[in-house]
C-alpha cells in the first residue's frame, strides 16, 4: 500500500482511537453496582445496539465493528492474517473433533479467519487436505490420524496448537512492520512459557515438550524444555537469563497474572504507533487495542455477573492503549 493510502487509513484510525476506552472508564465499570449498570454504561459509549443485555453478543458485535472498519480501510487484509491464525487453528481443531464425533456444532467455530469453517469440515470429512492452506495440511492430517488411532484429544490439540504457533511466527518473520514481528515473537514466547509451566506441573516428559514448544528467537526451547522437566525453579532460573526475566514474579503469582503481564507488555510496545502516520503499524495497533479492551470488558462483565470481589476482577484487568 502506498504511503499516501496509508496516510488516509491512519487518519481514519486516529479518529477511531478517540473512542477507545480509557482506564478511567474501566474504573467506572468496575465501580458499577450491577451487571445491568455496566451494560448501560457501555451502551452510552456506543457498545451494542441497545436491544440486548447479553455480554457475548455485545462483545462479538464490537469485534465485528473492528474488522468491518479494517475492511473499509484496506483492500488487502492479508497483512492482518497473523492476528487470525489463532482462530483458524481453533477452528481446525473443532472441525477435526466434530468430524471424528460425527456431530454438528456450528457454534464451535470462531468467526473471522482466513479459512472458512465449512472448507475445513469438507477437508477433514473427505480426507482431502489439499483444500486447506499448505501450512495446515500436514498438521491437519497428523492430528486427525492421531485422534482416530489413539482417541487422545490432548495429543490432537498439541499438534494443532504447535502448528498455530509456527504459522503465527512465520507470518511475523515475513512481515515488514515491527509491530507485527514483535506481536508474533511475544505471542509464541508467551505460549511456550505457559506450555512449559503447565507441563512441569503435570509431569509431562521431555518428548512432549519438544513436540509442543515452538521455536522463537527470544527463547531457546530446548533449554526451556529441559528446565520444565527438571522443575519449576529451573524454569524460573532459565527465564531470568532471557528477555522475560520480569515475568518470573508474575508467574510465581498465578497463570492469570502472567497472561495479564503478556497483554500489558504488548500494549506498551504498540503505544508509539499513536504517533506513526504512514505505515500499517497504527492499523495493527488499533486492532490489538480493540482486542485488548474487549478482553478487559469481558473480564469485568464476567466478574459482575458472577458477583466476584472487586479486587479479584481488578487484578486481571489490562492496561489500555490510550492511558491518558
Amino acid at each position: 500500500m502506498a504511503e499516501k493510502y496509508y496516510a488516509y487509513a491512519v487518519a481514519r484510525i486516529r479518529t477511531k482511537e478517540l473512542g477507545l476506552l480509557k482506564g478511567a472508564f474501566l474504573e467506572q465499570l468496575l465501580a458499577a453496582k450491577s451487571y445491568e449498570e455496566c451494560i448501560q454504561l457501555l451502551s452510552e459509549k456506543g457498545w451494542g445496539d441497545g436491544t440486548t443485555m447479553d455480554a457475548e453478543q455485545i462483545l462479538r458485535g464490537e469485534e465485528e465493528k473492528t474488522w468491518a472498519l479494517l475492511e473499509d480501510l484496506v483492500d488487502d487484509l492479508s497483512a492482518f492474517d497473523v492476528f487470525l491464525y489463532a482462530n483458524d487453528y481453533h477452528n481446525l481443531k473443532a472441525a477435526i473433533k466434530l468430524v471424528y464425533l460425527d456431530i454438528e456444532r456450528p457454534e464451535a467455530f470462531f468467526s473471522h479467519g482466513t479459512v472458512e469453517p465449512e472448507t475445513m469440515l469438507q477437508a477433514i470429512r473427505e480426507q482431502d487436505v489439499s483444500l486447506l492452506p499448505e501450512a495446515m495440511r500436514a498438521p491437519a492430517k497428523e492430528a486427525f490420524d492421531l485422534l482416530l488411532h489413539t482417541r487422545d484429544g490432548q495429543l490432537c490439540d498439541v499438534v494443532i496448537d504447535r502448528a498455530a504457533l509456527d504459522a503465527i511466527y512465520a507470518a511475523g518473520k515475513a512481515a515488514d512492520h515491527p509491530v507485527i514481528r514483535d506481536y508474533a515473537e511475544m505471542t509464541v514466547a508467551a505460549a511456550d512459557i505457559k506450555i512449559a509451566v503447565r507441563a512441569q506441573k503435570t509431569g509431562k516428559p521431555l518428548d512432549f515438550l519438544q513436540r509442543a514448544l515452538a521455536p522463537c528467537d527470544s527463547l531457546d526451547v530446548e533449554q526451556l524444555a529441559k528446565a520444565a522437566v527438571e522443575g519449576q525453579d529451573a524454569i524460573y532460573s532459565y527465564l531470568q537469563k532471557t528477555a522475560y526475566a520480569d515475568a518470573v514474579p508474575v508467574l510465581q503469582e498465578s497463570p492469570s497474572a502472567f497472561e495479564r503481564w503478556c497483554d500489558n507488555r504488548i500494549i506498551r510496545e504498540i503505544r508509539p504507533q499513536q504517533y506513526n502516520p504512514f505505515t500499517v503499524g497504527p492499523l495493527a495497533a488499533f486492532l490489538l487495542a480493540r482486542e485488548n479492551e474487549v478482553k478487559t470488558v469481558r473480564i469485568i462483565l464476567s466478574g459482575k455477573w458472577n458477583h466476584l470481589r472487586e479486587e479479584a476482577v481488578r487484578e486481571r484487568m489490562r492496561e489500555m492503549y490510550r492511558n491518558v
